[in-house]
Parts: structure tokens; sequence; C-alpha cells
């Protein structure tokens, strides 16, 4: 009986000497990019921190979700009727961001931090292969995760929040697929910059700035030298970039992003990010 992977085999001069012959029963074939990424997702799903900080994502997502429509259905607010019910769900979704963050950051990282990428070039030589591997892997996986949440977030905030009219095909689009999208790339910025710092902590704190810091320098912009600094920085911080998928239309000329412009902005970044990326993995030692 023959196997689906057996070839002709490969016959070997046997160390004896030169009449002797050894057959192969292991099956030789040339590793593809689909072999790089059943190890990626073996990885990526066998370690703890992936269950800690997706567990920990679902958690903000729904928690915080469910509870802003329970204290506002509790409370009988009725001033949410002009605003969009389901931009209630940012809240989880940009604390979540945090945890994706962290994974993203982690996915490439930890290997260098346990010296496990030694094993991962020894095995896949071809690091172009390794980082665009890792890099499908994990946006499908947390884009996946992302956009479930925010989508059952969005059907019970409907359902139980007072709202005026009901959101159009166009805002589900961009608060459920739009929003997974959104922090799936910026999960995918942590991990080029994982890449380039290749120390978890570093990069970690670097894109936590990159959230944070833009939005917390504004906030102390009160001279009127600096206003148009100021309010570029609150028109295009990463919560302002996010609030955008939940209100898709501009207020002004230069009031910022609007409708899914933020996700054609973090992707612009991402490839830069990931380009500069590629180049250090080829350039630098291990």
């Amino acid at each position: 009986m023959s196997t689906p992977y057996q070839q002709q085999p490969h016959p070997q001069q046997a160390p004896g000497g030169p009449l002797g012959t050894y057959t192969s029963p292991i099956a030789v074939r040339r590793a593809t990019f689909g072999d790089a990424l059943a190890s990626e997702w073996t990885k990526i799903r066998s370690v703890r921190s992936t269950m800690w900080t997706l567990g920990v994502l679902i958690v903000l997502i729904l928690g915080l979700g469910l509870l802003f429509a329970v204290l506002i259905r509790a409370h009988g607010e009725t001033e949410t009727d002009n605003a969009p019910v389901l931009a209630f769900g940012s809240f989880g979704v940009l604390l979540g961001s945090i945890c994706v963050i962290t994974l993203g950051v982690l996915t490439i990282s930890s290997e260098y931090g346990t010296g496990m990428i030694r094993t991962t070039l020894t095995a896949c030589p071809s690091r172009g292969r390794i980082l665009a591997a890792k890099s499908v892997v994990f946006f499908l996986l947390s884009f996946v995760v992302v956009t479930t949440g925010a989508a059952l977030v969005a059907v019970v905030q409907n359902a139980m929040v007072p709202h005026g009219p009901t959101p159009t095909g166009e805002e589900w689009l961009r608060a459920t697929v739009g929003v997974g999208a959104y922090i799936a790339m910026l999960g995918l910025l942590s991990l080029a910059v994982g890449a380039l710092i290749r120390h978890s902590a570093g990069a970690i704190t670097i894109m936590i700035g990159v959230v944070l810091l833009p939005l917390v320098l504004a906030l102390f912009m009160y001279t009127e030298a600096l206003s148009g600094v100021r309010t570029f920085l609150m028109n295009y911080s990463i919560p302002s970039q996010l609030i955008a998928f939940y209100d898709g239309s501009a207020s002004g000329p230069g009031s910022g992003p609007a409708g899914w412009d933020s996700l054609w902005i973090v992707t612009g970044i991402t490839a830069v990010a990931l380009s500069g990326a590629f180049l250090s993995l080829n350039s630098r030692d291990v």
C-alpha cells in the first residue's frame, strides 16, 4: 500500500561500503508557504500568551459593551436618540486593542527572547516567508475574534439601548468588519515593531505610546500657537480613528478621518513598518 506522500525512493550509499544502498522511508519534498502557515498556527495556538490576551480581549469587548447597554437601559436615558447606538461598543474595543497589540508583539519577539527563532530559521531559512506566515496567521486570528465580539455587542446594544433611526447596512459593516480589520491591522503594526525592536517590553511600550501619547499631548497644548498641532493630534489619534468607524461623516474640512479612512491610514503605516521589518530580518543576524 502506498501513502499519499510516498515518492520514488532515493538510493543512498550505505556507510558500510560502496556497493550497499539505503532507501529512506521519509518522503522528500520542498517546504511550501502552507507548511509555514501550519507551523505558525501551531505555535500561536499552543502558547499561553495567546489564550490570556484573547481571553481578556473578549471579556473587555463583551463585558464593557453589555455593561453600557444595561446601564443606559436601566437609567432610562433618551438622550441617545440622536447618537449612533453602535458607538457604545467602541469603549471595549479601544481597551481591547491593548491586548491585540500585546499579542502582536509577542508573536515574534517572544521567539527572540526564548531562542526559538534559531529553530524557526533552521527549519525555514526564508525569513520573508516566516514573517509573511506570522502576519497572515495573526491577522486572521485577531480579525475573526474582534469582528465576532464587535458584532455580538452591536446586536445586543441595538436591541437594548433606546435610539433613533435604525443603523444602516453601511454603519453595521463599519462597526463590525471595519473595526475588526482596523484593530487587526493595528496588531499587525505591533508585530512589525516587535520584529524591528526584538524586545517584548520595549515594543509593547512603543505601541502603547503610539495609541495614547498623541491624545495626551494634545490635552496639554493650551497655547494658540500650538492649536494646529493640537487639532491634528486630536483628529488623527488612534481613539479618534476608531470612533470614525461609528460616525461615518466628517464634521468639516480638516476634521480628521471619516468612514473607512482610518483603515487606509493604518494599512499604509503598517505596510511601511512591515517593509522595514522584512529588510531588518534579512540584514541582521539572529
